[in-house]
């Protein structure tokens, strides 16, 4: 036998979906991301924390197309990409939930799934009359939803001006969901949600990540953060202060790296 059959197989290395590395985004003469670097890997959950005019916000327009980084690189899938539109950051599978949800609330929770990505009927009705497929976009956003295992929407023809805030929230992130190939990122989730509804998103998250969707979680709640991230990332005065686990690091620590006091 030779030497190289005795070689142990290489473990594979995790490559990241989402690269960014060194991005810097000015205002002026206000600097909101001071060369920010970050790793997200499939089928986890990374929490992005911090104070007030930390760049959580500045970090996450860059990462979704919503600002345009004056330097740095992003990368999805090993991929260099340049993100000027939100439209762009979908094209490549990143799907954003914003904390007003930006849901229309007299449609009904099917016309919400696919709002922006209506179907037409097959034929001449869709092409040439535009008539939409109301009846497929309905048994699709059903079989949506039985996916993500969201049980409180049975009815996918009830408005959603009809809904709880809970609710509401379960229809952004199917909607992120069911269209975010690679990354769904989802701006304080659980904010102004009661503690039963809040549970239910932050299982919804978690069977993302379950199904080896990465999901990108901004928050202020530190239980939540604690309770769903795998590892998590904390930003201060505009740079990355540390990345920590809920494993080595308690929420007293993370909040004290986050506001100066301790360092990881």
């Amino acid at each position: 036998m030779t030497a190289t059959e005795f070689q142990p197989a290489k473990t594979p290395v995790r490559q990241p979906i989402l690269q960014a590395r060194d991005l810097v985004k000015t205002f002026g003469r206000v600097v909101g991301l001071d060369g920010v670097s970050l790793d997200l890997y499939p089928g986890e959950v990374l929490a992005i924390i911090g104070d007030n005019g930390a760049g959580k916000s500045t970090l996450i327009k860059c990462l979704t197309g919503a600002e345009v980084p004056d330097s740095g690189e992003l990368k999805v899938s090993g991929q260099t990409v340049h993100f000027k539109r939100p439209q762009d950051a979908r094209v490549h599978g990143i799907e954003t939930v914003y904390q007003n949800l930006a849901v229309s609330p007299a449609l009904d929770v099917a016309s919400n799934l696919f709002l922006g990505r209506e179907e037409r009927l097959p034929g001449p009705l869709g092409k040439l009359f535009r008539v939409l497929d109301t009846k497929g976009m309905r048994r699709k956003a059903k079989e949506e939803l039985t996916r993500l295992g969201i049980s409180t929407l049975q009815d996918v023809t009830v408005p959603v001006e009809n809904l709880s805030g809970g609710q509401r929230q379960a229809v952004a992130v199917a909607r992120a969901a069911a269209f975010g190939s690679k990354v769904v990122v989802l701006d304080e989730p659980t904010a102004a949600l009661g503690v039963r509804e809040s549970n239910q998103v932050l299982q919804l998250v978690r069977d993302l990540r379950d199904r080896g969707l990465p999901v990108i979680l901004i928050s202020h709640n530190m239980p939540h953060v604690f309770d769903v991230a795998d590892r998590i990332h904390i930003q201060r005065l505009g740079k990355c202060a540390a990345t920590i686990t809920p494993q080595s690091h308690s929420m007293t620590d993370a909040v004290a790296i986050m506001t100066g006091a301790a360092t990881a």
